[in-house]
């Protein structure tokens, strides 16, 4: 029997080596016992069940050596892109990395050289960037604008910022920060643009499972079929079922010519998957990890609306409607405020640490991202926190 899950349990985090709330107080001066951490991109959910027996199975089994016969694993996998995404995928362009950062940096590293352009979306996941100029690339900001309340794409810049060595375009499908779901449309616009000027496409489609009511996702080999010998889709269960510290992340190759230059890197750095990692991904990608996850997003969406309809009522505060991810992404341009201020009225006064928006790179000096996949009374004391922080305004 599926077990139901407990969404609104609060599990105190504080001194269990978690970056999200063991480092904010070092990092934005907010005491753990007093602040609340919305920072970093991790639940405060237990996984589902699956997951957890799968970790209990390995500890009473009481050996941890290298994992072998991975068809389950790569089964486990197809059923859910398929199941899930309307995708097929061929287990041979399957690879297993660290993560997902690690994954873009092996994609940087086999797909172009030193002082090579890579192009960003902007504000994006600032992971990006930092893994780019980390191996002596240039990053190319393309920054999205901003048309009726949401993220769209600005075309006619792309082709402004263009470099004659720019070889590479990497897409937050759906976007973090701000949790856009790339329509169809826009989707093959990307595509076509890569076509047409030589760029491998490397699609991140980590959020790919957590999409609120009325929005549909759709992978990028499906968008744009005629790309995909330039493609690459990186997908992940760690966002998805909040198993981020197993560091376990699957870099999928359509084309054989791609995933032999891929390939080759892995081998030459000696990349190879976590056991831990293999068995929650495949436990995980199961029917009763399928119901867990629509339970989840279900949930999100009231933490959504919570939080929406509370900062949206602060006079100079726009939060971005989501339709993806449990990212929200807070405008704070309409205070009229220097950035310093209102990052000081959310971590001293408030006492919540959120992501500094200009991390995510151009276009995102205004804002800061609040993590809102939490048990529902922290949305609600978070709201009510900046509330009053921003009480003057009202």
């Amino acid at each position: 029997m599926t077990q139901t899950p407990d969404f609104d349990e609060t599990i105190n985090r504080i001194g269990t080596h978690s970056v999200k709330w063991d480092m904010m107080e070092k990092l934005y001066g907010v005491p753990p016992g007093e602040g609340i951490a919305m920072w970093v991109a991790d639940m405060e959910f237990r996984p589902p069940a699956c997951v957890q027996k799968a970790v209990e199975d390995m500890a009473a089994h009481g050996l941890y050596g290298y994992y072998g016969d991975e068809s389950d694993y790569l089964a486990a996998i197809r059923w859910w892109m398929e199941t899930r995404h309307g995708w097929q995928v061929e287990p041979q362009a399957i690879f297993t990395t660290h993560g997902l950062v690690n994954g873009t940096a092996l994609c940087v590293d086999a797909f172009t050289q030193p002082g090579d352009g890579v192009i960003l979306m902007t504000p994006v996941y600032h992971a990006f960037a930092r893994v780019i100029r980390a191996a002596g690339r240039e990053v190319i900001e393309c920054p999205l604008e901003v048309t009726e309340g949401r993220y769209t794409f600005d075309t006619a810049a792309w082709e402004a910022r263009l470099t004659p060595t720019t070889r590479m375009l990497i897409l937050c499908s759906p976007h973090n920060p701000g949790g856009r779901v790339w329509s169809m449309a826009e989707l093959r616009t990307v595509a076509d643009f890569c076509v047409q000027h030589d760029l491998i496409l490397v699609s991140d489609e980590i959020h790919h499972d957590l999409v609120f009511a009325g929005q549909k996702h759709t992978v990028m080999p499906l968008a744009a079929p005629e790309a995909l010998d330039r493609m690459v889709v990186m997908t992940a269960t760690t966002k998805t079922f909040n198993i981020a510290g197993s560091h376990s992340g699957n870099v999928i190759i359509p084309d054989p010519a791609l995933r032999a230059r891929f390939a080759t890197r892995m081998n030459a750095l000696g990349i190879s998957a976590n056991s831990f990692g293999l068995f929650m991904a495949t436990a995980a990608y199961s029917p009763e990890g399928a119901a867990w996850v629509d339970a989840l997003t279900a949930y999100l969406d009231g933490n959504r609306r919570l939080f929406d309809e509370g900062v949206n009522a602060i006079p100079g505060l726009r939060s971005m409607p989501l339709e993806s991810t449990y990212l929200a992404w807070v405008d704070f341009s309409g205070t009229g405020m220097r950035k310093s201020e209102f990052i000081d009225r959310v971590q001293k006064g408030a006492k919540i640490a959120a992501n500094h928006g200009e991390s995510f790179g151009a276009g995102g000096d205004s804002f800061l991202r609040f993590n809102i996949a939490a048990p529902r009374a922290q949305v609600a004391e978070a709201v009510a926190r900046l509330q009053a922080a921003f009480a003057d305004l009202q």
